[in-house]
């Protein structure tokens, strides 16, 4: 047993790599997790409700700006039999810079009219300051991409624990001092600042430094013209909720359901980044190497990893209230009552976690983008519906019939990369279902 287990901590084949990377992954995410938690719970009471709901608007705004230029460049490098090629990445980095401060720009030309839009005056001057990081995330290494594309997760998951918690200490300090929202502005632009820095500093390989290779350009260009599109439809999966919720609700009530929905959503954030990670380069080595044994392993792993995502799921849709009620003050206890409904609601979407990733791995983005569109599409006509006739419940009801009518196509394109298992699917479609009824009804 014990020389099993050294194996799996040593071990340099493709499956003890993915292993080793999925525990990892979900430590290091764990782990920044817990350091959020902890930040959010000391925020929380040193500032007002309205200022999560005003930072969440800020985030939205940010991340979609952040989709309308996203060329792929780190599914490009994991895919890529250039990967690892200097004038690749140091093209790949150039892109990336440029493309930093274009969104920068954006986020100051934005400012005015979504103050106008949301009424709310204060995006005018927080906007442009904290759109500044993303001239400065623009600069990160492609050290990192290096590092995951190898599934080499130790030095990666220390460099985010440790950016994590020196950005968190800063934060808390800047709002004890300050006591008002400028404390989480100055807080991230920082917290970027830490996180490049140690990029640089912590990952091992060459520095990146401005260069254009024409050839490299191309196939970035060439895999991105579809991931651009894709990630520009995808925001109105990842952020959507809260555009259209900010335009329903109050600064106070999203502040709120941004609480609920940080903890609802763990075990749905955390599948997204093992799976984002692990998958693209175990289903790029599956493709080059095919095997039924290996074809078995993946299917073994993929379901392993759903059984443990869809049990965190159950968790904290069982403890939301007791949760809220435990860690936050009286301001914040109707959270609780969100939490169940939205961790139900993310069920079907993480049966369905990785089928996309398979389409990445085989340089499909045009498929993977047809797909982020017809799931753009359901999510946003049956949300706002929802949320229309139904309120927040309503809206989060539209969310799960949205996941589960797109995942036709989602099997579609699993197919076609030999990525897709019927069993697997009707297991947990059947142990979901009656996960929801328990905790809803």
């Amino acid at each position: 047993m014990w020389a099993r287990i050294g194996l799996l901590i040593s071990g340099e084949s493709l499956t003890q790599r993915a292993l080793r990377g999925s525990a990892l992954t979900m430590i290091g995410f764990g782990g920044m997790q817990a350091i959020r938690l902890g930040s959010n719970l000391i925020l929380t009471r040193l500032l007002f409700p309205e200022v999560f709901g005003l930072m969440a608007l800020i985030m939205v705004l940010i991340q979609g700006l952040n989709n309308l230029s996203d060329v792929g460049t780190t599914p490009a490098i994991l895919q890529s039999k250039r990967g690892d090629d200097q004038r690749f990445l140091d093209t790949a980095f150039t892109m990336q810079a440029i493309r930093g401060l274009g969104l920068w720009l954006g986020c100051c030309a934005l400012a005015v009219p979504a103050a106008r839009f949301y009424d709310v005056p204060e995006l005018a001057w927080f906007l442009p300051i904290s759109g500044f990081t993303t001239v400065i995330y623009g600069l990160t290494s492609t050290k990192l991409e290096t590092a995951n594309r190898h599934l080499r997760m130790g030095r990666l998951t220390l460099v985010e624990l440790v950016t994590s918690l020196i950005a968190t200490v800063i934060t808390i300090l800047l709002a004890f001092v300050i006591n008002s929202a400028w404390a989480l502005v100055i807080g991230l632009i920082l917290g970027a600042l830490v996180k490049v820095a140690a990029a640089y500093w912590m990952l091992p390989g060459t520095n990146n430094r401005f260069r254009w290779d024409r050839d490299a350009a191309i196939e970035l260009i060439r895999f991105g013209k579809w991931i651009l599109p894709s990630t520009i439809v995808g925001f109105t999966i990842a952020q959507g909720d809260k555009a259209i919720l900010g335009k329903y609700l109050t600064l106070t009530e999203l502040g709120i359901y941004n609480i609920a929905y940080f903890l609802a959503t763990f075990p749905l954030a955390l599948g997204v980044t093992v799976i984002s990670r692990v998958m693209i380069p175990i289903y790029r080595a599956a493709s080059e190497e095919a095997s039924a044994q290996r074809q078995r392993r993946v299917r073994l792993l993929r379901a392993g990893l759903t059984a443990g995502f869809m049990a965190l799921v159950l968790i904290m849709a069982a403890s939301g209230s007791w949760l809220v009620g435990l860690l936050y003050d009286p301001r914040y206890l109707e959270a609780g009552a969100l939490v169940s409904f939205i961790a139900a609601a993310t069920i079907p979407t993480v049966i369905g976690l990785s089928y996309d990733q398979a389409a990445l791995a085989a340089g499909d983005s045009r498929g993977f983008f047809w797909l982020t569109l017809l799931r753009a599409i359901l999510f946003v006509s049956l949300f706002l519906i929802g949320v229309h006739y139904g309120g927040i419940k309503g809206a989060l009801a539209g969310q799960a019939l949205a996941s589960v009518l797109s995942y036709p196509f989602l099997a579609r394109i699993a197919h076609r990369h030999g990525a897709w298992d019927w069993v697997h699917d009707v297991v947990f479609a059947l142990l979901g279902a009656a996960m929801a009824v328990w905790l809803l009804f």
